[in-house]
């Protein structure tokens, strides 16, 4: 876990995150997790690394979030799909998850009336 805050590093320097947001860092996520009640393990950092990838990949148009709730669906389905991630981010996968990774969340992720609902 210690390698993974990396004493400051930049997200651009570090090479578990190659995606990363500018200014977004392995000890901002921890900081956001914490606050939300959460202790990141390394299958939070696996979920993390995939919404960064899926933002990089679709950097051209808008993210949405019907196909990233299903991208994660497949690329989770051997741990369990969405399921398995509701079980890591209770807050919701996409809403909660992107909050943690530094990623604006796509909208309709949460609704202001209820919470998150993606």
């Amino acid at each position: 876990m210690d390698e993974i805050i990396g004493g400051g590093s930049g997200a651009a320097t570090d090479p578990r995150f190659p995606h990363a947001p500018v200014g977004w860092t392995p000890a901002l996520a921890i900081e956001s997790a914490r606050r939300e009640g959460l202790e990141l393990g390394e299958n939070h950092w696996e979920a993390l690394r995939a919404l960064q990838e899926y933002y990089a990949r679709h950097a051209a148009t808008a993210v949405n979030l019907r196909e990233l709730h299903d991208a994660l669906g497949e690329k989770f389905h051997r741990q369990g799909g969405i399921r398995h991630l509701y079980q890591l981010f209770p807050g919701g996968p996409v809403a909660q998850g992107c909050r943690i990774a530094g990623l604006k969340a796509p909208a309709g992720a949460s609704d202001k009336g209820f919470g998150s609902v993606a």
